[in-house]
């Protein structure tokens, strides 16, 4: 596709998806000030995840970049707060960003923990936020008025993989792993939990974020001799985790889950060592070849911008975007109004349906399956229905 002709179909797409024209009335607008309102977006964009991160940035300012184009009433600025995933960093940025910076509202904070640490900042100073990424179960359950997020969590994510590997692989016993971070611990448990229901035989072990070296962890691994592992964790810690699992000769199936669903994994274990590996997310990565409708549109925009494709959470990042874009055009640009319009919006969102229900999880719950293939990750459709290659 030409540059030219994926500049038009771009464009044809966002104006489709996002229902950008020049209407709403000025309901719930700030009255007088400036010409600019500005959009948060908080994560990890220069640490050892921001894989995760920046697909999901770039996502959005496509969203932003054309709603802009049409020259509304008030142009918006997205503004990067970098996290570096740590909810240390994550809570004096999101202080700022409420209390100096004015924002309307956040895109983010990205990963569970800091979510844990910065949401309540967020919901105290009632600025409506969307999480494209953070899947944690518990962030749902603390009757929150100002959280959103356009993923499902881990309740749905942990059972889905659960699942998938017992009917492609039928394992007796699985060894379930994680590091001590709090997403981390959140899918293993949902993981261990699920297996255990289905008559595997699960043993556990965790290790710290920091770690290095897991031959403590594998030497248990060898012992309880498992067709299959589970490692819940980022890519950073999941491609070392992997190239010390082969080097010690173990050759189960590797499983993990979102958190580890980026190049970094393979880069990190080596293709070799990856070939085979799954990795769930309740997010549907594009690629050239299995995606069709919007979401290939997506990829071929995406691809033309940005001289790459589309990672994980891309999609995510857009359809979050889209939401608050969604509230601008019907003339709410405070943060009250754009809570309030966030209530009730619904649309379809480039791999899913995007309606929050009342504690601020998306209404579906949908988990899609990737497989390493010959060093590449490849989508292989949703959890019910996709088939190992």
């Amino acid at each position: 596709m030409s540059r030219k002709r994926t500049a038009v179909v771009a464009a044809a797409l966002l104006a489709g998806v996002l229902g950008l024209s020049a209407c709403g009335g000025p309901s719930g607008s700030a009255a007088g000030g400036s010409d600019t309102i500005k959009l948060g977006f908080l994560g990890d964009f220069t640490g050892e995840s921001s894989g995760l991160v920046i697909p999901p940035f770039n996502g959005a300012q496509m969203v932003i970049d054309e709603y802009n184009a049409t020259n509304p009433p008030k142009k918006v600025e997205l503004v990067k707060y970098d996290s570096q995933g740590t909810p240390d960093q994550a809570v004096p940025l999101v202080t700022k960003a409420a209390q100096q910076d004015k924002i309307v509202g956040m895109i983010g904070p990205t990963f569970s923990g800091e979510s844990k640490a910065a949401d309540p900042i967020l919901e105290q100073a009632k600025i409506p936020n969307i999480s494209a990424v953070a899947t944690n179960p518990g962030l749902a359950q603390n009757g929150w008025k100002y959280f959103h997020r356009v993923v499902a969590s881990d309740a749905a994510q942990g059972p889905a993989i659960a699942d998938f590997l017992v009917t492609a692989k039928k394992p007796s016993k699985v060894f379930v792993v994680s590091d001590d971070q709090e997403y981390s611990v959140g899918i293993a448990d949902a993981v261990n939990k699920e297996l255990e229901a289905k008559g595997v035989t699960v043993q556990r072990d965790q290790f710290a974020q920091s770690a290095s070296d897991y031959s403590s962890t594998i030497a248990k691994m060898k012992a309880f001799a498992p067709q299959a592992v589970f490692f819940g964790g980022y890519y950073s810690q999941g491609g070392r985790l992997l190239k010390q699992i082969r080097d010690g000769g173990l050759t189960a199936t590797f499983a993990t889950g979102d958190g580890s669903l980026d190049v970094g994994l393979v880069n990190g274990a080596g293709a070799k060592a990856a070939e085979g590996a799954i990795i769930g997310c309740p997010c549907a990565v594009p690629d050239a070849q299995s995606t069709v409708g919007d979401l290939k549109t997506f990829y071929g925009a995406y691809q033309a911008r940005y001289h790459v494709a589309p990672a994980v959470y891309a999609a995510e990042g857009y359809d979050a975007a889209t939401a608050f874009v969604k509230a601008f055009q019907a003339g709410s640009t405070t943060p009250d109004a754009i809570n309030t319009f966030l209530s009730t919006v619904k649309f379809q969102g480039l791999a899913k349906p995007i309606q929050f229900q009342p504690d601020g999880n998306v209404v579906g719950t949908a988990i899609f399956i990737h497989q390493v293939k010959a060093g590449k990750i490849g989508l292989l459709g949703n959890s019910k229905e996709a088939k190992l290659s």
